[in-house]
């Protein structure tokens, strides 16, 4: 029994000065916890909308008031025409509006109904469904206080229109984040053990003491990955226009010249985790541990953003699949040009840079 109580008091002096196995035991079901509790929701919280009030009567204004208190929205704009509502969508600002018609009070109590219209962003069509239902259920609380319970012939109808997918297909809002996924994991992953075989092989100091400056031989390494993931991203516009029915709305040149932007972000993500990592197998751990659960919870792609508190919110902001989910359904989806993704791109640029700039300054001459 003794023996066996060292043996136990070894291993647990093992773990406790195994700082990285300490990390995986203790403090990794921790920040799980907190990240899938906040992250991992199908509940649509404080989305964004605008309100077109043509009316401006007592009813209009308290259902306004009784939608805008909601925690299911977050109203953002009162709009003043039907252009400045299209417009608002165009900017990805909101993804429902409200439109009241004008006299509408007058036609609910004089003509017992009256109608609102409910125009969602249906690029993510569950999302557009949920926040639908929920206007929906406001609208019936406020017809059903106002009638007080009673079988009064007062009946407010809402019109729906869905944006950009009336059929609410699922394939619009999975084709972007799938992009996104792929190659953000494929180019990080395939760049970051590629360069490390050549370390564990022993070839890397032969090609150190070739005449290339180690930016070039970072460069070399990096541009078969990037031809290899422009065939992924052929591959993937082919099967969803062809075979899920999903069209390329806007244009194709620049769709092509934004997938190769974040290629080159992900390549570049791939070269830093390289300059860190001493075996593929670490190497491979660290970008599916680093982009595969960040790119599934902070690109929007599965989960919506401004469900999540305010400091997940903004972790979100260095996560590159975020902005590039968000290019990719502009142009693919909405059928926005440049001007619509300008931010978005700089963002990417900005990051490339960066990375870039970090890994050829940590790029080591000498490996040993």
């Amino acid at each position: 029994m003794k023996q066996f109580l060292i043996f136990v008091k070894k291993e647990w002096l093992h773990i406790w000065r195994d700082r990285r196995t300490l990390f995986i035991l203790i403090w990794m079901p921790i920040v799980q916890i907190i990240l899938y509790g906040f992250a991992l929701t199908n509940e649509v919280k404080n989305s964004n909308i605008a309100i077109f009030d043509q009316s401006q009567d007592q009813a209009s204004t308290d259902i306004s008031k009784e939608i805008a208190a909601s925690r299911y929205f977050n109203l953002v704009k009162n709009v003043h025409s039907y252009q400045d509502v299209g417009a608002t969508f165009r900017q990805g600002k909101i993804r429902l509006a409200i439109i009241f018609p004008v006299n509408f009070r007058y036609d609910l109590l004089h003509s017992n109904h009256a109608q609102i219209q409910l125009i969602a962003d249906a690029s993510d069509p569950n999302t557009a469904n949920t926040l639908t239902n929920y206007a929906g259920s406001i609208i019936n609380d406020y017809q059903q206080s106002l009638t007080n319970n009673e079988q009064l012939p007062y009946t407010i109808k809402t019109q729906v229109r869905m944006l950009y997918n009336p059929e609410l297909k699922g394939a619009y809002s999975f084709v972007p984040g799938v992009m996104a996924l792929v190659l953000m994991l494929v180019c990080t992953m395939m760049t970051s053990i590629a360069i490390v075989k050549e370390k564990e092989m022993g070839t890397m100091e032969v090609i150190l003491v070739s005449p290339l400056k180690p930016f070039r031989i970072i460069i070399a390494k990096a541009v078969p990955y990037l031809f290899v993931s422009l065939l992924n991203i052929t591959s993937i516009l082919l099967l969803s226009v062809y075979v899920l029915d999903v069209p390329i709305v806007g244009s194709l040149w620049l769709l092509m010249a934004e997938s190769t932007l974040f290629t080159i972000t992900s390549l570049s993500l791939g070269i830093l985790i390289s300059n860190s990592a001493k075996t593929q197998q670490t190497a491979m751990f660290i970008a599916m541990m680093s982009l595969f659960l960040p790119t599934l919870l902070f690109s929007g792609f599965m989960f919506p953003i401004e469900n999540m508190p305010v400091p997940m919110q903004v972790i979100s902001n260095v996560v590159p699949s975020k902005w590039f989910y968000i290019i990719i359904k502009d142009i693919m989806i909405k059928g926005l040009g440049f001007t619509a993704v300008w931010k978005e791109t700089l963002i990417l640029v900005g990051m490339t840079m960066t990375l870039l700039g970090i890994s050829i300054y940590n790029f080591k001459i000498r490996l040993a």
